[in-house]
């Protein structure tokens, strides 16, 4: 395994179990943690790749936050998501961000239709989803609190997005160190 790897997989990994984690239980990701990953991965980019590296963990940086701040700008998710799959992509770079992403959104929308199916909540979420596609009818009621996660209350349970976020980055890792694909 490639040195930068090595580090990649004692330092993100655990920093990300740990933030979903804490997500799953207080329903946030702590900033402390994320701006930990962010400067450590900085820090590990420029030591193994210099300026190049940190080039790279600034796309990936900016990749990641830029999947997510406009879910987030719509009231949809936490904050801490946004800065979780930033830090991430420090280490990552861009490319293998945006495919940790999309893994994650799909984990994610499968975790949430099971979610759904097993509480019974099926018609609340088809509920939910007119009131959603109602709030991005209008630039008026795009980003307002009208429809957010939040304004849901008891129909809906909120999916803690850190650990669907966490399992496709995990996996794209795992692909990645141990040569299943070429990302």
């Amino acid at each position: 395994m490639e040195p930068f790897w090595l580090v990649t997989c004692l330092v993100l990994v655990p920093g990300v179990l740990l933030a979903s984690w804490i997500d799953y239980a207080q329903r946030k990701v702590p900033n402390w943690l994320n701006v930990a990953l962010i400067l450590i991965g900085f820090a590990v980019q420029g030591w193994f790749f210099g300026l190049a590296g940190v080039g790279s963990g600034a796309l990936g940086l900016l990749v990641g936050f830029g999947v997510l701040i406009v879910p987030w700008l719509m009231h949809g998710m936490g904050a801490g998501d946004v800065k979780l799959m930033a830090a991430i992509g420090v280490w990552f770079g861009p490319y293998m961000t945006l495919v940790s992403f999309a893994l994650g959104a799909m984990i994610g929308g499968g975790v949430a239709v099971l979610m759904i199916m097993s509480t019974g909540r099926t018609q609340h979420a088809l509920a939910n989803m007119n009131v959603i596609w109602t709030k991005m009818q209008s630039p008026d009621t795009m980003f307002g609190e009208f429809g957010s996660a939040k304004s849901f209350g008891d129909s809906s349970q909120l999916l803690p997005y850190g650990v669907p976020l966490t399992a496709g980055s995990l996996i794209v890792l795992a692909g990645h160190v141990c040569n299943w694909w070429v990302i």
